[in-house]
């Protein structure tokens, strides 16, 4: 199929996300010559090409446009740290600014901008009411706008989907706020780039605004279901109504490879429904759009092709993640075996008091879950080990306060064998603080990609 008459040069900005490097990929193998627009130095291949310049700089920004006959608008501001975050709205504003100003210079004919769904009602999230009014700012210049809402779009990479199938390959039990009753109807990412290329494809397209969803209608528990019943595993869900979105942002963070800074405006998103109310687009562009569970099945397929020869086991300074994760489960086992000393090799009678037993019960329960969520490779589980581990260490060398000041500051002095335990215990719970240390600050670097944890 050959590109429309009067559209030969495109551009894809966001060219190398989850949404554009499928798009610009489609696009030139339809013919269409592609410019990506992008903040790093990249290689163009084929009729591919890139153009290296911020949106934040108009004058780059108009550079790069020349000789464009339509542009995709596939951006956000959403990454960053959380004062970066706390003024997305902002930057998204000054994002569109630029980008309509240096299309219209252009002689841009067609703008194509891929934003999100959700009811018209009223109190939408910051993020959804940010997407709504880039959208906005694009349609009130001179070139004609298609404005597409999508619902959760489901592929390898996608920042929704990420999060939810990450939540059901780490954790069995789940204990969920009541946005898991929110519904959705998700998309599959190809679809939704079939969607993109069809709206360029169709003229009568320009200066309107579609709504795109799958052909199935669920909530966020049925669709994390549907991902435990694609790897065969049993899930169980608790809803609590008191778990706040900044709440669940926080678990996320410490469960999946989704930062703070990104999950607080993804299920800022996810409390409202996503579904589609008026299907026009259906009409204009027909398409045998997937299942969920086909959906699920073609990101899992490319998440092992993705994954093939890779995964956590590479290096990293000194020590690789692989070799942190058996120290630190080696560590945890080693500190357990130290503590049942208190119980046959200790004299003291006050390791039986119900206080001590108590503190030993909590004590080991932590041990445990740090294990794992330790297995499950999140960063809850390194956080619980390196706090477990540093409060150890210092009980341990307090237990052995009378060494040096001749005093005893938790029980009454311990034997020799237990002194020479407790030096022994130490090192033990140092090699895990530092382990628990590392691990906690590289997990996002190592991410397993694709493969169920």
């Amino acid at each position: 199929m050959s590109p429309p008459a009067g559209i030969r040069t495109v551009m894809v900005s966001g060219c190398t996300g989850f949404i554009g490097s499928r798009l610009a990929e489609r696009l030139s193998g339809m013919g269409y010559s592609v410019r990506g627009l992008t903040r790093q130095r990249k290689d163009g291949r084929g009729s591919i090409t890139y153009a290296r310049a911020d949106v934040f700089d108009l004058p780059g920004l108009k550079k790069s446009m020349r000789g464009i006959d339509a542009a995709y608008y596939l951006l956000h501001s959403m990454e960053g740290s959380k004062s970066e975050w706390q003024g997305f709205a902002e930057r998204e504003r000054e994002q569109a600014r630029n980008f309509l100003a240096a299309a219209e210079e252009a002689g841009v004919g067609r703008i194509i901008y891929l934003g999100g769904l959700a009811r018209d009602d009223g109190g939408l999230s910051p993020h959804m009411e940010s997407r709504r009014e880039v959208g906005r700012i694009l349609a009130s210049g001179s070139i004609p706008v298609t404005e597409l809402r999508a619902s959760l779009i489901i592929g390898a990479h996608g920042g929704s989907f990420v999060m939810l199938r990450y939540l059901v390959e780490r954790l069995r039990v789940m204990v969920c706020p009541s946005w898991v009753g929110s519904y959705a109807q998700p998309i599959a990412v190809d679809d939704v780039v079939s969607y993109l290329v069809g709206c360029l494809e169709k003229g009568e397209t320009a200066g309107r605004i579609f709504e795109i969803g799958g052909p199935d209608r669920m909530t966020y528990e049925q669709i994390m279901r549907a991902y435990s019943a694609h790897l065969n595993r049993r899930l169980f869900i608790l809803r609590i109504p008191f778990l706040t979105t900044r709440l669940s942002s926080w678990w996320v963070d410490l469960i999946t490879p989704v930062k703070a800074s990104l999950a607080r405006p993804l299920v800022d998103s996810l409390v409202h429904d996503t579904v589609v109310t008026d299907p026009s687009i259906t009409k204009v562009i027909p398409l045998n759009l997937k299942t969920v569970a086909e959906s699920i099945d073609a990101a899992a397929g490319e998440m092992d092709s993705s994954s093939a020869g890779t995964g956590p086991g590479g290096r990293d300074g000194r020590t690789g993640f692989g070799t942190n994760q058996r120290i630190i489960m080696l560590a945890l086992l080693a500190l357990g075996i130290c503590g049942t000393t208190y119980y046959w090799l200790d004299d003291r009678p006050d390791v039986f008091g119900p206080l001590w037993l108590l503190a030993s019960a909590g004590w080991y329960a932590a041990i445990v879950f740090a294990a794992v969520m330790i297995h499950n490779k999140t960063r809850l589980g390194y956080m619980v080990a390196g706090v477990l581990s540093w409060v150890t260490l210092s009980f341990w060398l307090f237990d052995n306060f009378h060494v040096v000041f001749d005093a005893s500051l938790i029980s009454t002095e311990p034997n020799p064998a237990m002194t020479v335990r407790n030096f022994a215990g130490v090192l033990v719970a140092a090699v895990a603080v530092v382990a628990s240390h590392n691990l906690f600050h590289k997990i996002f670097a190592y991410q397993h990609r694709g493969r169920p944890v």
